[in-house]
This record gives structure tokens, C-alpha cells and sequence, in this order.
């Protein structure tokens, strides 16, 4: 995408560049295994140029402005960047002395400060001047009825029996504003006209700070956060003349030490680019979730379905990107579907976003009528692995079409059953595959209707069909075209990608 156009008139000879001409040097951190994701995006969105990565960051050049940074979904925290050299030396010596090279690390080049400081404030102030025009582009468009229309009517073709089909969660409640999500802007008084240390302690004197860092390797078994933090701000204070507050500064430094590197950056924003403002039920990652919805090759049209959806954070996470397809979400957990509506209702996509109480193996859709199935397998306490998992990729398989994506996040043990199953991959027995077009799935509205979730129950023969499902190989028609580990905090996981390569019955192409 391109950049912005320079505003105003060219800089006069030896006055350093505008922040809004020159291009500024970022990093992201990001959850492990999802770098190459990120770096990907950074140069789609920004244009970005000398983009390169390490394990849980990416440094990357760019001109983009505010407005643009913020798009980023698969990163968690922007940083303006500072220094980056090499690791800290750590010898046998004095902490004096490391804690002295921690000093210079941070203050030894006073006029870093003041170009990073600059661009910071003039990024939080186009900001600021584009705020109006957000609120103003919310309003939603006169064609976008006509939009949400067509979706439901397509929505409709595809669910088994014709009806009403809407089972939007209705609960009076109010939409609560996200105070606690709203990017906090600072306001600073005084613009720098000089640049060199006296300008520094000047027109920086009345900022307030703290220091974050992170340290690991060897540094961490020499250091301690708190004895690091307390150094830099120490320096920080004197070099600069700033005032250290912890509960609500204007800026923040951060700094993280390791074997590897040093880096030093200021956050852009005070919350990680990983909340979203449109969530107000936090459930899977939303930096996964979108990663996940990345992969699925979603179009205008395009049929997506999460028949395991909990909060929805999924399809959230594609329908803000890709607002022009259809979405189905599933549950069976009344909970999970009234915190799924609170989310559609806070992101704006109610109208958008479908939600039908089935379960994952008996949906009420019809075969091959989906595009894309994108899900968040829950194995673990509910779900027993090799009982339920072949009736649940025995009915996704049902409904995806020929061609069509299947996107799942799996567990390392469901991961590893699953591969121990790749050689299955080969044919199914067509003489076997008339069990497919027999299930036909009766949708039944209860009675009570209960916050307008619709019930279902199954016409077909529970025995017939535990009975295909034994004699069936497992992901019959399904190829594996992508496998990425990625890191859930605590657990890894992994991102897998099939695709639907021929209809049930008939022999795989060699």
C-alpha cells in the first residue's frame, strides 16, 4: 500500500526531515511462530522495506502512517525503535561496570531521543486530527442493506430446511463502551526546535516515564528486571530531567536484554495491537484467530463456517477483514453463544454474523455447501480424542465442498494422532460412501426458543452412521497442504490447512 504524500513545503537545508516525509524504523513483537505471518503483512499494509525477523520480533522500515500501523492484526506490541546493537558482554567483572554499558545504551546518543520523541508525538497528533473522520466513516453506507440481504439469502440456500434461519442471540443488554480499550493519547505543550542534549532536557523536561524490560539468557541470570529498570531510570532522569511515574506516564521505554540483542523502543500504543477494541469477551487469541482466517482463502461470497465458534473471535477476526463473505458460527454451549452475540453486537456485526445452536457433528447444512471451515478444536476435559474427532472431521468433510479449506488449530496430542493417520489419506470404498448423502439433517426450532438459538435433532440413524464413521479412514478426502507450530502463552499448538481434493467415494487422483 502506498504511503502517505509529504504535506507542506520542503525542508530548508540542514533542518532535519519531517516525521510525516521520513520514513521511521519499527519493530513488533509477535507470538512465537507467527513471524512469518507478520512479516508477510508488514509488507502487504506498509510497503515496508529492510523487514527482517527473529524469534518474537520483527524490524521493519516505513512511512505508513498512524492510521495504517493500527491495521496490523497479527502483530501484539509496535515499538518505535531506538538502538539495537549487540548483546551486553557479561564477564566476571563488576555489575558497575555492565550497569554503566546499560546507561550508554540507553542515553548515549541524546539526539536518538529527540528525532524517535518527535516522530511519537507527531504520530499521536495526526491521530488526534483523524478522529472525527473515524467516527464519521462508522455510519454505516445506503448499499450495505442491500449487502446483508443478498448474505442472508445465500445463508439460506445453504441450510437444509428454508425458514428463519436468523437465531441471533436476543439479551437486553447495553453495549458497554471500552474505556479500557481505547488507545490513550498524550498531549505534550512544547515543540523542539533545536536538536542536540540541551534541546533534549528542555523540550522533554515535563515528560513523565517508566521503564519496562525483559531479560533473558545470561543477562537475566546477572540481572534482575528491577535492578535494570532502576538503572535506566536513574539515567533517564538525570540525562533528561524526567519524572518517573509508574501508575500513568506519558511514555514508556522499553528494553529487552538478551544473548542475542539489545533493543531499545517506545510503545506507539499504551494497549497492544492484540486487544481489540471490537472484543468485548476475550476468547482465543485474537493474533491467532486472524492468522487462522489468513490461511483460509476467503472471497467476495465466499461460505465460512465455525462449527465450534465459542466467543466467535474467529469470525470476527474475518469478517472485520473480509467483510464481503457469508459466516455461520456453531455451539452447543448456551454461554459461549450469549458471549459470541455480545461480541457481534459490539463489533458491529450482527447483521453479518449468523449463530446456530447445533452441534459439531450433526449441523443442519447441506453437503459440499460450504467454502471454508475455520475452527478452534476444544480437545481436552469435553471431548474424548479418538471417539469424537472422526465423527467431527467426518461431518465437516460432509458439508465443505470439493476444492474447499479447512483450517484448524489442534492441540500437540491431537496433532500428533492425527499425522499417525496420514498414510489413511490413500481411497475410500465408494460401495461405502452411500452413507454420506443419507444423513439428513432436520433442523427442529424449540419451542421455547430459548434466547432465539434454534435446536435440532437428527432423522437419520445414530447406528448407520457410527457405523460409517468406524469403516471410514480418517480425513478420507482431506490433504494437509500446511502445518505451522505456534505458541498459546503456556501451550503450543498448531495451525493446520486441508483442502477438500475430491467428492466422498471416489478415488484420490494419483
Amino acid at each position: 500500500m502506498s504511503a502517505s504524500a509529504p504535506e507542506g513545503s520542503p525542508p530548508s537545508p540542514g533542518e532535519p526531515p519531517s516525521p510525516l516525509r521520513a520514513e521511521a524504523r519499527y519493530f513488533c513483537t509477535v507470538g512465537r511462530g507467527l513471524e512469518p505471518f507478520l512479516t508477510r503483512e508488514i509488507r502487504a499494509r506498509l510497503a515496508a522495506t529492510e523487514v527482517e525477523y527473529i524469534s518474537g520480533k520483527i524490524f521493519f522500515t516505513t512511512n505508513s502512517g498512524l492510521a495504517m500501523l493500527k491495521k496490523l492484526k497479527s502483530a501484539e506490541r509496535l515499538f518505535l525503535l531506538l538502538k539495537r546493537q549487540s548483546p551486553l558482554v557479561i564477564s566476571s567483572g563488576s555489575k558497575g561496570r555492565l550497569f554503566n554499558e546499560i546507561q550508554r545504551l540507553v542515553t548515549g546518543d541524546p539526539m536518538c531521543w529527540v528525532q524517535a520523541i518527535s516522530i511519537w508525538r507527531r504520530l499521536l497528533e495526526l491521530e488526534e486530527k483523524l478522529t472525527p473522520e473515524v467516527s464519521k466513516s462508522s455510519k454505516r453506507k445506503t448499499g450495505e442493506n442491500e449487502n446483508i440481504i443478498t448474505k442472508k439469502l445465500k445463508i439460506e440456500q445453504t441450510l437444509v430446511m428454508p425458514g428463519d434461519t436468523e437465531c441471533h442471540l436476543e439479551k437486553n443488554d447495553k453495549i458497554e463502551e471500552h474505556k479500557d480499550l481505547i488507545t490513550e493519547k498524550e498531549n505534550f505543550q512544547e515543540e523542539s526546535e533545536n536538536h542536540g542534549e540541551k534541546d533534549v532536557e528542555h523540550h522533554q523536561g515535563k515528560l513523565t516515564f517508566r521503564v519496562s524490560c525483559r531479560c533473558s539468557g545470561t543477562v537475566a541470570k546477572t540481572f534482575t528486571t528491577q535492578e535494570v529498570g532502576r538503572v535506566i531510570g536513574i539515567a533517564l532522569i538525570k540525562q533528561f530531567g524526567w519524572k518517573a511515574d509508574l501508575r500513568n506516564p506519558s511514555l514508556e521505554v522499553f528494553i529487552h536484554l538478551n544473548d542475542i540483542y539489545s533493543v531499545v523502543g517506545i510503545p506507539i500504543f499504551r494497549l497492544p495491537l492484540a486487544s481489540r477494541a471490537y472484543i468485548k469477551v476475550a476468547g482465543l487469541r485474537s493474533t491467532v484467530a486472524w492468522t487462522m482466517a489468513s490461511l483460509a482463502e476467503i472471497n467476495v461470497g465466499t461460505v465460512v463456517l465455525d462449527p465450534m465458534c465459542g466467543l466467535g473471535t474467529i469470525l470476527l477476526e474475518a469478517a472485520k477483514e473480509w467483510p464481503n463473505a457469508c459466516y455461520l458460527g456453531a455451539d452447543v454451549s448456551d454461554s459461549q453463544l450469549l458471549g459470541a452475540c455480545d461480541n457481534l453486537k459490539s463489533a458491529g456485526l450482527i447483521d453479518t454474523i449468523e449463530l446456530l445452536k447445533f452441534s459439531v457433528t450433526e449441523l443442519p447444512l447441506l453437503s459440499e455447501s460450504v467454502d471454508v471451515i475455520i475452527s478452534d478444536v476444544p480437545f481436552g476435559k469435553k471431548f474424548k480424542l479418538e471417539k469424537d474427532i472422526k465423527s467431527i472431521l467426518y461431518e465437516m468433510e460432509r458439508v465443505l465442498r470439493v476444492g474447499g479449506t479447512i483450517i484448524l488449530l489442534l492441540s500437540e496430542d491431537l496433532h500428533r494422532y492425527l499425522q499417525d493417520y496420514k498414510e489413511s489419506n490413500i481411497m475410500w470404498n465408494s460401495s461405502k460412501d452411500s452413507c454420506t448423502n443419507e444423513f439428513k439433517i432436520v433442523k427442529y426450532v424449540n419451542a421455547e426458543k430459548k434466547n432465539g438459538i434454534q435446536e435440532n435433532v437428527s432423522s437419520s440413524s445414530q447406528d448407520h452412521r457410527q457405523e460409517c464413521l468406524n469403516e471410514r479412514p480418517l480425513l478420507g478426502t482431506l490433504v494437509q497442504m500446511e502445518c505451522h507450530k505456534v505458541s498459546l502463552g503456556r501451550t503450543e499448538a498448531f495451525i493446520s490447512k486441508y483442502k477438500k481434493i475430491h467428492t466422498c467415494g471416489l478415488q484420490q487422483p494419483s
